[in-house]
């Protein structure tokens, strides 16, 4: 065989395999991670944005909310998960709102001050199950937003959380009010709610940063709305992250 011959057989392998290695944002042509997509696109739609942080989530039989903020009337609660103490997230008057006869209250310390009994109080690192539903409570804090210099709005030491729940198979993870944090790379979630409006937390493209540690299989961005953030971070978080984004209609309840 002459020298251009094996030159040319060599390119030509070396293009075949460049054609075989799929393209960043395709598909998988796996059938269990598209069949493992197409589930997790179904859960999607379980689950409601009422703005802000706010979302309601029904699936597994249970109606589950986190962080119920200015609600119009809806469903009562099985399950009401609180992030943190700050008025936007932890409401009274919203709890009161959705409670009923055996709902079930999980939040941090600081928040179940403000709030009526029952209550399970965590922190980072717990995982239990309320209600039927798997609840591991994870870090969520600010490592680059200011109230002034020096202080932070969420420091580490306040012990916010950020929930990732399990529901009919699923894992779906709720940041909470956070920057990107070295915990995310442990997160094993399938969907996860993502802050983008840089106002106290990550920032669109910091929050493509959480992605690209995450991998869920889709991402959902929050914290935009009622005078926080805007819907152009949410479009803007979409079109440069590395995995599906769904930008939820914003409901009234």
């Amino acid at each position: 065989m002459t020298g251009w011959s094996i030159r040319k057989r060599v390119t030509l392998c070396a293009f075949a395999l460049l054609l075989a290695v799929p393209c960043r944002g395709e598909q998988t042509s796996n059938p269990q991670e598209q069949t493992k997509l197409e589930e997790v696109r179904k859960m999607v739609k379980n689950i409601h944005w009422l703005s802000h942080s706010s979302f309601r989530i029904e699936a597994g039989g249970k109606v589950i909310y986190i962080d119920p903020w200015q609600l119009g009337d809806g469903p009562k609660a099985d399950l009401i998960l609180i992030t943190h103490d700050h008025g936007d997230h932890c409401s009274p008057e919203d709890v009161e709102k959705i409670r009923k006869e055996g709902t079930a209250t999980v939040t941090v310390a600081s928040a179940a001050e403000k709030l009526p009994d029952p209550i399970t109080v965590v922190k980072p690192g717990d995982e239990l199950t309320v209600q039927g539903v798997a609840i591991q409570a994870v870090a969520a804090y600010n490592v680059n937003k200011f109230r002034s210099p020096g202080v932070l709005f969420h420091p580490k030491e306040a012990s916010n959380v950020g929930f990732v729940i399990t529901v009919e198979g699923q894992r779906i993870y709720h940041a909470g009010d956070t920057d990107v944090i070295p915990e995310m790379a442990s997160i094993k979630t399938d969907i996860a709610l993502l802050p983008v409006s840089g106002k106290y937390v990550m920032t669109a493209e910091e929050a493509v940063e959480a992605v690209a540690s995450i991998k869920p299989k889709i991402a959902i961005p929050m914290h935009v709305g009622r005078g926080i953030g805007a819907r152009e971070d949410a479009e803007r978080f979409k079109e440069k992250a590395s995995v599906p984004v769904e930008v939820l209609p914003i409901e009234s309840q």
